[in-house]
């Protein structure tokens, strides 16, 4: 006994209680995964294991994306999920579920030795996620300029087993209108081999393309810091076209200044995806000095107020907007038979006061300003579009973005393990990344077609405070495996009446 110089209670590790589980609610993944035959898609795709021997692709990517979901960020976490004996016990059991008697066997020949684990070790974690890195790759770099490496088919397989899986969630809840959020995020990273961003600080920078309506990341490439947000931004966004799945038949593109870039605005504007044609767009614009110049002949009497909607009553913002007659060279070069584009641009006045002992117009500032005569300095932005509507409604719409990819890209590094990188291999870091968006869409399925309305808005920690994190105990009794779970508790309910949205969600899908 521990003298009670504490508080009076006792800790005690008590043997005697097998089947524990803090890990009630991560089951539910399981059996979501399952429907989705997620684990079929990562043995058909990623087919990284080399031999007949040791953990499967699917092991290997499923632990990963469970560690995730419970909270892990770094290899060595699955040490605890190997520790959590109750769900190990549903984990090896449902393992083999559904397969045919000639593949069960084949996965347990694997084993020369009786298998002991649940999940993989670290080490053989580390050693697999090093089979998605290619060193002839880093032959090819150069210092100083943009690079990103080839991928392996490996890691290829990963993207599409990323598409199975926003294809699973398109039969289930269909959309015809996807809005694509273009935008990369920036990864600060201490590792030797990471690169110095924009930013001056060593990072990775992965550029992702986000699904708004079906709150999903349908497509996703892994840079190292140095690589430019724009840079092939077009074959990104053709790449992403060419993933969506069945169903879609009207696509919009919105981004910040990366995506100002004159193909990938031709090509949008122009029609020329085969599949979608002409792609409604809002991009923001650089605010150059030929920009500010056409913002200069703006009438003072065109300028508008931009309001914006707060509990039904419309509020005037301290922000303005106006048309601008911009024709930069690349719209030029177009011709009078290319597309139309529109150019908005917004100012709002800038209430910094001017510091002591620094001339006014000295200092330096994050953004662009302009002088507007007696209104003074104002903050200057711009926004490219082709898209005929009211320029209030498109610069609203255009902002859509802020709130909704740059919030997943925060769930990405925080609530997940995307901000925390497991190695200097880019092709390692990589997986990790592809692996880390399986189950962030794992996690939004759940929640869009599983929990329901009122679970979509809410971040992932609160998925696991109220239902992943839920006490139970893991026992066999009458043939069955049974997972206990205190009747008191309000979790309880909620994923019982899950578990039946699964079963209708699995009957309707195919095969």
């Amino acid at each position: 006994m521990v003298p009670q110089d504490l508080l009076p209670f006792q800790m005690v590790s008590d043997a005697s209680l097998p089947g524990l589980t803090a890990l009630g609610g991560l089951p539910l993944y399981l059996d979501l995964a399952h429907v989705a035959r997620l684990r079929d898609s990562i043995t058909r795709h990623v087919q990284a294991r080399r031999g007949q021997q040791g953990w499967t692709d699917a092991q290997m990517v499923l632990s990963l994306i469970l560690m995730q979901l419970a909270g892990g960020e770094r290899v060595d976490d699955l040490r605890v999920l190997e520790g959590d004996e109750g769900f190990g016990r549903i984990l090896r059991r449902v393992e083999p579920y559904g397969m045919p008697r000639r593949e069960r066997r084949e996965q347990e020949r694997r084993w020369r030795k009786t298998r002991q684990r649940s999940v993989p070790s670290p080490s053989a974690t580390f050693r697999y996620l090093m089979e998605f890195h290619d060193p002839e790759q880093e032959k090819l770099r150069e210092e100083h300029r943009a690079f990103i490496p080839a991928s392996k088919p490996a890691l290829q397989g990963l993207g599409a087993v990323n598409r199975d899986l926003v294809g699973f969630v398109q039969r289930s809840s269909p959309q015809a209108h996807a809005t694509l959020d273009m935008d990369a995020t920036l990864l600060a990273s201490e590792k030797r081999e990471a690169l110095y961003c924009y930013k001056h600080f060593k990072s990775y920078q992965p550029l992702n393309v986000y699904w708004a309506e079906q709150r999903l990341v349908v497509h996703t490439e892994f840079r190292d810091g140095n690589v430019p947000a724009g840079y092939q931004i077009d074959r990104v966004f053709a790449e992403a076209l060419a993933g969506l799945p069945e169903g879609v038949e009207r696509v919009s593109l919105r981004s910040d200044t990366a995506a100002y870039d004159h193909r990938l605005l031709r090509y949008c504007a122009a029609g020329r995806n085969e599949r979608f044609g002409v792609v409604e767009f809002a991009v923001g614009v650089d605010v150059t000095p030929a920009f500010k110049e056409a913002v200069a002949q703006v009438a003072e009497g065109d300028w508008q107020p931009l309001y914006r909607w707060v509990e039904g009553r419309r509020i005037p913002t301290d922000q303005e907007w106006a048309e601008v007659c911009f024709v930069p060279e690349w719209v030029a070069q177009g011709g009078r038979s290319g597309p139309e584009y529109r150019f908005l641009a917004i100012r709002e006045p800038l209430r910094q006061l001017d510091l002591p002992g620094i001339e006014a117009g000295q200092q330096v500032l994050p953004f662009p300003v302009m002088e507007f005569g007696e209104r003074g300095r104002h903050k200057v932005f711009g926004i490219v579009s082709n898209r005929e509507v009211d320029g209030e409604e498109l610069i609203w719409w255009s902002r859509e973005r802020c709130g909704a990819s740059e919030g997943v890209h925060s769930e990405m590094k925080h609530d997940l393990a995307g901000g925390k990188l497991p190695s200097g291999l880019w092709g390692a870091n990589a997986a990790w990344w592809a692996i880390m968006v399986l189950a962030l869409n794992l996690n939004t399925a759940l929640k869009r077609l599983v929990l329901g309305s009122e679970w979509v808005s809410k971040r992932l920690k609160a998925i696991r405070y109220a239902i992943i994190h839920l006490p139970g105990r893991v026992v066999r009794h009458a043939r069955c495996w049974w997972i206990r779970l205190s009747d008191r508790h309000p979790s309880s309910r909620v994923l019982l009446e899950a578990r039946e949205r699964l079963r209708i969600l699995a009957r309707a899908s195919p095969g």
